[in-house]
Formats: structure tokens, sequence, C-alpha cells
């Protein structure tokens, strides 16, 4: 019976979160009863220390700092122009208003990597004109929650800071090899949007010539230039500092912290207000990632006290699954789990166990840190409990259906599990930077 506990914790745990128990107290409140009766009360000393390591762990400080900067742009105002902006610079393309929302979800990302901030901003800006302009409500709301979620892969992206501390893997590394898959995977948005347009273009029509002319006559250039040049140099201060081996990833946070308070000084939008706003928002959401951590952190210490690790490396050989069987598995599980529970969860419940085996089977944890963010990207967009898709229901117009919001997401998922597969086959894209 002994030999089944860690799998019995394991299904005990994911349980009680599906019927709402908070996940905090879920994953540190089931795991420090468990360690009490099996190992007495010296697991509270263990369990100290290790929570006690976590907490000198510098590159988590990077955490609340690039939550404070999506929150602070988001407060900016940078993204209502980014929309206003694209929206001129596309709406004589069928489809044109759409791709605008693509891209600046894709700059968004790229600034704040912060998903509901973004999906909830583009969706009060973007979808009632998306809707005035007779674009289909399923293609709009598709759209919208799809680019929201870009951050997601997009480095600097809080996901992949997580990611790399529990696959203790370097996050610049992880940043570096997010690159080229989530320009990829963009891309592929943007295909799409192109291909319905044609087939379809009474469902995404394109701005009236004469309007689009009259919105750009008067200094447009200088508009795109001045809209694009501060978010532009704000991801070059994070990302290349990063990547330029000036900063690691905690103080390139600093920076985009400090250049996200420039910037809203910049729009005239900072003030004591907007700062007691964005400090608060930035402790709640950090308290929660850190309230759940430390709960996983008292789950990982009994999981493998009971040698779950082992036990599912032996129960992995003995299957015959080999490493691609195994990820195939993996990948299944996280894609279902995202149906039920929030990406954070899975970080810190799913990635822990399965980490060390990947390990013992010679498996890059850099490209199976890419693969699991671009697969819990898909949490946010699959039905029922996507994150992405009650943001955007919140702000919706009323005309606008849950099932629209259903239908939207679809082909975006298949794009994703697609994608997904591509990354599985062809490894090397994660390694071109």
């Amino acid at each position: 019976m002994i030999e089944y506990l860690p799998l019995i914790l394991f299904g005990a745990i994911f349980l009680l979160i599906l019927t709402g128990y908070p996940v905090a107290f879920t994953l540190g409140g089931l795991s420090i009863v468990v360690g009490v009766i099996v190992f007495d009360v010296d697991f509270f000393y263990l369990l100290a220390l290790r929570i006690y390591g976590t907490m000198q762990n510098f590159v988590l400080l990077a955490v609340p700092l690039f939550i404070f900067m999506g929150i602070m742009l988001e407060k900016s105002g940078i993204a209502e122009r980014l929309l206003e902006t694209m929206a001129l610079l596309f709406g004589k393309f069928k489809g044109g208003l759409a791709l605008s929302v693509i891209i600046v979800g894709a700059l968004l990302a790229a600034s704040t990597g912060i998903v509901g901030a973004t999906v909830v901003t583009m969706g009060l800006i973007s979808l009632p004109t998306m809707l005035k302009r007779g674009y289909s409500s399923s293609l709009a709301t598709g759209t919208i929650a799809a680019s929201g979620t870009l951050g997601q892969i997009i480095p600097p992206s809080v996901v992949l800071v997580l990611l790399g501390s529990v696959l203790n893997v370097s996050v610049g590394d992880l940043f570096l090899a997010a690159v080229i898959p989530g320009l990829g995977l963009v891309s592929l948005y943007a295909l799409f949007v192109i291909g319905y347009a044609n087939i379809y273009p009474e469902r995404a029509p394109a701005m009236p010539k004469v309007e689009v002319d009259q919105f750009r006559a008067a200094g447009f250039s200088g508009e795109v230039v001045k809209t694009f040049i501060m978010p532009f140099l704000l991801v070059l201060a994070v990302l290349g500092s990063i990547f330029a081996g000036i900063a690691s990833p905690t103080e390139a946070a600093g920076v985009g912290a400090f250049g996200a308070i420039l910037l809203t000084a910049y729009q005239r939008r900072l003030n004591l207000k907007i700062l007691k706003v964005v400090s608060q928002e930035t402790t709640q959401i950090t308290a929660m990632v850190f309230m759940i951590f430390v709960g996983a952190t008292a789950f990982s210490l009994v999981f493998r006290g009971l040698e779950g690790d082992k036990f599912f490396l032996s129960a992995i050989e003995s299957s015959e699954l080999g490493p691609y069987g195994f990820l195939f598995l993996v990948m299944a599980l996280v894609f279902v789990a995202g149906f039920f529970i929030d990406f954070i969860e899975i970080v810190f419940i799913i990635v822990p166990v399965v980490a060390p085996i990947f390990a013992s089977m010679g498996i890059d944890l850099v490209w199976i840190g890419i693969l699991l963010a671009i697969n819990l990207q898909t949490s946010f967009l699959t039905p029922p409990f996507g994150f992405a898709l009650f943001y955007l229901k919140g702000v919706a117009p009323s005309e606008v259906k849950t099932s629209h919001l259903y239908r939207g997401v679809v082909p975006f998922v298949i794009i994703q599990l697609i994608f997904l597969v591509l990354l599985i086959l062809f490894p090397e894209v994660t390694r071109l930077l």
C-alpha cells in the first residue's frame, strides 16, 4: 500500500482542486498532513529549510517585477494607442482589423506578459469596433482571446520564469528559445485570419477606403512612429539586456518595471492613484503565485520523500513507453488538465513530477519548457474554464454569446496543437538563436 501513496496523494490533490478548494491550501495542507503521518514531526524542519531555500531564489524576484511592468503598461494607455494605430494601418485589407489585433497582441505580450490585462484591454477597445464593422462574432472573439494569450510564450513571460524555476534551467535560455516559436505562432494566426477573410469576406470586411484615407490625412506617419517606438525601446531594453548577457532576467525585470513607470509618465497617466492601484494588483497576484509555490514546495518534498518520482519512473520503464511515448502522455495530460485547472497549478503540480523523469531520459529541459508553455497557452482558450474566455466575456457586448467565444477559439486551439506537434518533430527550431 505504501508504494502507492504518492499516486494516492497526487490524485487526492487533483480531485480537491476540481471541487474548487483553494490550490495553495490543498497542495500545502494535504502534503503537510501526509508528511507528518509518514515522516513524523521532523518533516517540519525539512519543510522550513526547503521554503527558505525557495525564498532565497533570486530568479523568482522577476515574477513581481514583470507583473508590475505589465499592469503599469496596461494603465498607461499604450495598448489603446497601439490598437487604434494598427487598425488604421491594416484597415483597408480584408481582415485588417483582426490582423491588427494579432500584431498588437504580440507587441503587448512582449511588453507585458499579463494575459488577463491584454485580453480585457483588447476586448474593451477592439471588439465593439470589429462588431460594428460587420465582423463575425466568432472570428472577432476568437482572435482577441487567442492574441491575448500570446504573453504565455513570447518573452518576457511570467510562465517561462516559473517554468525555469521548476525545471531548474536558465530563464534566459528559455526566453531565447521562445522567440522563434512565439513569432511562428503569431505568423500562423495571421495566415489563418488572411485565409478566413478571403474565403468569407463578408465576415471580415475591410474598412471603407474613404474613411481610412480620412484618418491617415493628418500626421499619421509621425503618430505610427511615436506609438511604436516607446514599447519597442522597452522590449529592447528588457530582452536585449538578457540576450546580450548584460543583465540577468531579474535585473532586466527591474529595468522593465522602471521603464513602464517612465512610459506611463510620458503618456501623462502617472499619478499616486495609478501607482497605488498597480502596486495593490501586483501584490495580490504575486501573493497568490507564491502561496501556491509554498504549497507546491511541501507537495514536492513529500512526493519525493515517498519516492514518487522513482515510482513513476519505474512504471514508465516497465510500460516501455520510451521518451517520445512519455512526452506524448505528459502533453496529453497537461492539455486535458488545462480544461479544468489554471496554468500556475499545472506548473507547480504536474511539472515537478515529470521534470526528473525527462532529465533521466536525457531530454533537453529547455525544449520541454517551450513545449509546456505552448501547451499551457491552450489552457487559457479551452472550454469550459478557459480564463481568456472568462475575461473576454466579462467585457463583451450583450449580443456576444458564450457559444460565439467557444466556436471562435476552436481554430486557434487547433493551430496551437498543430504548432506543438511541429515543435516536437523539429526541436531545432528552439535553438535557432
